[in-house]
């Protein structure tokens, strides 16, 4: 399990189903398919008439609602109020109508600041820029707004108009944008790469609705550029669309076999979906990395792959996002996200994982800070459940998806982290001033070179920065301890301000531990069996 110290929000786009369910009162009750008044009914007809003190209805009636949801302790499980659904609609891409502008935003101290705009969207267009903080939107201050509030202001219809107002480091004067919305079209692939000469590198970022389509397309592309075998990276892919989960799978698997089984409250209904098309990528050797934030549609590829013995995982045991929910709408216009089922792997695992244990693993003592900003630990084996993949190989349950490999990522030393989490505590927001000392570097480096080497001279003032800009009582002796942890940090937040996610990676990859171990173990493997035996042999 793994937490990010360096939090951004990235608001992606997918598409939802909606189940209605159209029923007679709030408060009614269906037994062996008949309506009747309930005890709730008559609750609050009572309260309502005879209470000694005026009441509004209808917020006893949410409160009711709200009890019931959480006495069902699923955490997945919601009650979303209309007003709340038609902002979640908006966030999800359900109504082909509306649009946005395509900005990833992130606040940075009062203010929400632009951390990129999407290629091909009407802000790049305009002239947005990395940096770039708003002010204001339709003559509105969005000073002290979260990124919630600014995002669904940037939302509308397509075609409309919004007008922003920003403040750019280097400009005096506030810039006013007027931006057209459309559809955004976000990539799930940001990117490929070929590594070492004839690896392969995919990231998924989520499953939306081309996801299968731009993976078959990244390792079409990969394979005329010479790849042998390939890395699928779904470390820190929330999931998505449980269609395109099925279709990345499909890939990889021969027709007919089973990618994944749901359950729901009836043991005998079980729902068994298998993958539809022949593989056309049999003599490719794969490893799958994976980590705590890997959850859903991930887990599910990750799952099919590992029972079916047709790829390798490595990474750290995954998030256990296993249930489905189903979306009743009612005739309040409110919306009822129920969970339903539960998702199996082939060999019968059950990907749900138990939402305390994962908050244990949180606060365990054994978490580590990562050169990469996450909080990490290893999994417990003790105690788990042991089934067999369809080729005899043994496989741990109990939720999530267990790698074959774990890898832990690098960490700091005790005295590292110490500093590290004081510094944290003495600069105010570390994460804003990475942020602007990026964009400034960016704005006042130009450079052809893809990769950045910062000397002891740049780690100087960006600590200077720290104390000017926060006003903190920062430790030099810290900074010092920090060095490394800080120098990777910063280093990282150029590149992505200058090149984007691919020149994050380009900038990161060999600091990597999880990657060069799926390198290591890919290394000379001609065939999906060879790499097996690397799993059979750890």
């Amino acid at each position: 399990m793994m937490s990010s110290l360096i939090p951004r929000l990235t608001v992606l786009a997918s598409s939802i189903l909606i189940a209605s369910w159209f029923f007679q009162g709030a408060f009614r009750e269906r037994v062996s398919g008949r309506v009747h008044s309930g005890p709730l009914e008559e609750v609050l007809e009572h309260i309502t008439e005879q209470f000694v003190d005026s009441v509004d209805q209808s917020e006893l009636v949410d409160s009711a609602i709200e009890a019931l949801v959480n006495g069902l302790d699923d955490p997945h499980t919601s009650f979303i109020d209309s007003q709340s659904w038609d902002s979640f609609r908006l966030q999800s891409g359900a109504d082909a109508e509306y649009g946005g502008v395509g900005l990833e935003i992130v606040r940075r101290d009062s203010l929400v600041t632009v951390i990129t705009a999407i290629p091909g969207g009407p802000a790049i267009r305009s002239g947005i820029r990395p940096g770039d903080r708003i002010l204001s939107i339709e003559g509105e201050s969005a000073k002290n707004w979260d990124t919630d509030q600014v995002a669904n202001r940037l939302r509308g219809r397509r075609g409309t108009h919004v007008n922003l107002t920003v403040n750019r480091p280097g400009v005096d004067e506030p810039i006013l944008f007027r931006l057209t919305r459309a559809v955004i079209e976000l990539r799930s692939v940001p990117f490929t790469k070929l590594l070492r000469g004839s690896v392969g590198y995919i990231p998924l970022q989520v499953f939306n609705e081309t996801s299968g389509r731009e993976v078959e397309e990244a390792l079409n592309s990969l394979r005329q550029r010479g790849m042998k075998s390939l890395i699928l990276d779904l470390r820190d892919n929330p999931g998505g669309l449980l269609a395109e989960g099925v279709a990345v799978t499909d890939l990889f698997l021969e027709d007919q076999l089973i990618v994944l089984e749901t359950k729901g409250r009836d043991p005998t209904t079980i729902e068994r979906i298998e993958s539809t098309t022949f593989e056309s990528n049999a003599d490719l050797p794969v490893v799958v990395l994976v980590n705590g934030n890997s959850a859903s549609s991930s887990e599910i590829v990750a799952g099919a792959l590992q029972d079916h013995d047709r790829a390798l995982i490595i990474g750290n045991r995954t998030y256990g996002k296993g249930s489905v929910q189903t979306l009743y709408q009612l005739d309040t216009g409110d919306v009822l996200r129920l969970t339903t089922a539960r998702w199996y792997t082939p060999v019968g695992r059950s990907i749900n994982r138990d939402p305390g244990e994962a908050l244990d693993m949180r606060n365990s003592e054994s978490m580590k800070l990562a050169l990469n900003g996450q909080m990490v630990a290893l999994d417990n084996l003790e105690g788990r459940p042991v089934l067999k993949s369809v080729g005899g190989r043994s496989l741990y349950g109990g939720g999530g998806i267990t790698p074959d490999i774990s890898v832990m990522l690098d960490t700091l030393s005790t005295s590292e982290e110490e500093a590290v989490q004081r510094i944290f505590r003495s600069a105010g927001s570390f994460a804003t001033g990475l942020f602007n000392y990026a964009v400034k570097y960016v704005q006042n480096t130009p450079s052809t070179a893809n990769k950045i080497q910062l000397g002891n001279s740049d780690l100087g003032l960006f600590y200077q920065e720290l104390l000017l800009e926060n006003e903190a009582m920062l430790e030099r002796s810290d900074f010092e301890s920090g060095y490394r942890f800080i120098k990777y940090q910063l280093e990282r937040e150029i590149a992505l301000h200058a090149w984007g996610p691919e020149g994050a990676f380009e900038q990161t990859w060999q600091n990597d531990t999880q990657v060069m171990r799926a390198l290591e173990v890919l290394e000379g493997k001609k065939s999906p069996e060879e790499l097996l035996e690397v799993a059979i042999g750890n």
